[in-house]
């Protein structure tokens, strides 16, 4: 299908900003405190206000005094579901402090059921057994005593694991006879029933079956995220794919004509291209940078979640009674010919390849593969991104640093998820988890981001925690996970602006410098000047998108 064109910002008031502490991420000019925009939306100078030029001094410019309040580039989160995160926003949030236990989940599902009727499928997301006061994952069982009749999927924390009731187990047509899919498991109990637990490929046996949400919802629904990403400073974001095989670039598009302000890069899931790959429209048109809204690549999923004890390792989790008495490694959720298949189609389509891969297992694999297959020109940004990277080995890392292959990682993993990470690897194993230090001192091209909505925060695109995290090496509830792996605040903020405007290839994004957008964010409290311990509490005052004020607090 053809695309519609896409405009421009529309023309803004000229303005100039004084008085600012403005941190440009531009190594020729780290620091400002005056910029000037012009009517396209674009900074015309930046730089200090006593060298102003005359041409700018003079009443064609409205005046805006900052303050002495610290601006940064807008937020490029590199690792989103922007759609998947705004058509959760009606769903249950199984969420501190909305939910914080299974019976509290199961009245939640009552009361929804009761308000939709037995027809309406009841679905909710974020639950981490972790942070349930019965410190396990909850099961049909479970779900049933809320809704027996209504068919119920409640999407765990991590976005690899659904629990689903009797009879949305029923409607699918799961029974105890149901074979595991290729990458999946149909958890069972002791008596080989399942248990209402799909994880990884075996979580899409439902999907089909579960409603979308009409286009005119989806659409508002995404307006409605641009706005809350806007009060958090995020000026560009990413789609990395739908669970459900939905390509979300045309509803993206409708959203942007819409008003929603944000660019986009978007991502589609190999699991469902892969059987038709010429379908799939994806050349020169669809991956125009200089559009708000352009197509990156494709996405894989190679293994699972450390917290869903999926992701792949060479050594085994820390035994659990779900693993009924045989060690568990995690699993690949994907074949070798099918990391290959991705390869070769982003090789042909000179498009950039995402691999998920957490487990070490699963990180040298896809190292390997890609090795093997060799680099190709992906028209300027990275060919390979691999994400999440919990646990490299020395040999991954290296290779990565040497072949430009860029990490998009999330230290609010470990800073939110820290009670199953310590259930699931033990200390030693969790403190050598996300080495932050290790990868930029060895020049691997790193960039963080917030994966939301697949992680147990209750506002899970929060820039602010995530950055917290990465500076102290602590978790919410202080457990130190190894601080000599901690990079300073200045670091975080090139790799959470610059660096993944660099790698995911938006343009005019992630520097404030003349001739960029300007798309910036007015802090209401210096990040660079604050105690760590303090990072999570700033909020963004005010964010510009291309020159227009898009928040205000």
């Amino acid at each position: 299908m053809p695309l519609e064109p896409q405009q421009f910002p529309a023309a803004t008031v000229p303005t100039r900003f004084i008085g600012g502490r403005i941190t440009t991420e531009d190594p020729a000019q780290p620091e400002a405190d005056a910029l000037v925009t012009d009517a396209t939306g674009h900074i015309a100078w930046i730089g200090w206000a006593n060298e102003l030029p005359a041409a700018f001094a003079g009443d064609a410019y409205e005046e805006v005094d900052l303050g002495g309040a610290r601006v940064i580039p807008g937020f490029v989160d590199a690792h989103m579901h922007a759609v998947m995160l705004a058509n959760f926003a009606p769903q249950i949030s199984v969420l501190p402090p909305n939910i914080t236990s299974i019976a509290e989940l199961t009245e939640a599902i009552r009361a929804r059921r009761a308000a939709q009727g037995p027809n309406a499928w009841v679905e909710g997301w974020g639950y981490d057994e972790a942070l349930l006061s019965e410190h396990r994952s909850p099961t049909r069982w479970d779900l049933d005593a809320g809704s027996p009749d209504a068919p119920v999927c409640i999407m765990r924390t991590c976005g690899h694991i659904r629990c689903v009731n009797s009879r949305a187990l029923e409607i699918a047509g799961i029974t105890r006879d149901t074979p595991d899919p290729v990458g999946g498991e149909i958890e069972r109990d002791a008596t080989g029933e399942p248990t209402g637990v799909l994880k990884e490929t075996a979580r899409d046996l439902v999907t089909p079956f579960i409603p979308k949400p009409s286009e005119h919802d989806a659409v508002q629904h995404i307006v409605d995220l641009g706005q809350l990403l806007a009060s958090q400073g995020i000026v560009a974001a990413t789609d990395m794919c739908s669970v459900d095989g939905t390509d979300t670039h045309p509803l993206l598009l409708a959203a942007a004509r819409a008003g929603f302000k944000q660019d986009v890069a978007t991502y589609m899931l190999w699991d469902y291209i892969k059987q038709n790959p010429d379908a799939y429209e994806l050349g020169p048109e669809q991956m125009d940078r200089s559009q708000q809204i352009f197509a990156a690549g494709i996405k894989i999923l190679t293994d699972g979640s450390v917290s869903g004890r999926t992701a792949w390792f060479y050594d085994p989790f820390l035994p659990s009674e779900r693993d009924l008495g045989a060690a568990n490694c995690g699993m690949p959720t994907c074949t070798d010919d099918d990391i290959d298949h991705a390869i070769a189609f982003c090789q042909n389509h000179g498009c950039q390849l995402s691999l998920h891969a957490m487990g070490t297992h699963a990180i040298d694999r896809v190292i390997d593969r890609v090795m093997a297959a060799g680099l190709w020109d992906a028209d300027g940004v990275p060919p390979v991104r691999i994400e999440h990277v919990t646990a490299p080995s020395p040999h991954a890392i290296s290779a990565m640093a040497a072949n430009g292959i860029a990490v998009v990682t999330q230290p609010i993993f470990p800073y939110a998820e820290i009670g199953t990470y310590l259930t699931n690897l033990g200390e030693e194993r969790t403190r050598r988890c996300y080495p932050f230090r290790t990868l930029v001192d060895a020049g691997v091209d790193v960039c963080i981001s917030t994966d939301a909505p697949a992680t147990s925060w209750a506002v899970p695109s929060d820039p602010f925690p995530n950055i917290k995290s990465a500076v102290t090496r602590q978790a919410y509830n202080h457990f130190d996970f190894d601080a000599t792996e901690a990079l300073s605040v200045e670091e975080v903020l090139a790799r959470y602006t610059r660096e993944p405007a660099r790698i995911l290839g938006f343009e005019g994004l992630g520097m404030l410098k003349a001739g960029y957008k300007a798309s910036f964010a007015v802090l209401d409290r210096d990040i660079l000047a604050i105690p760590a311990d303090e990072i999570d509490r700033v909020k963004v005052a005010a964010t510009y998108i291309c020159g227009e004020k898009v928040f205000e607090r």
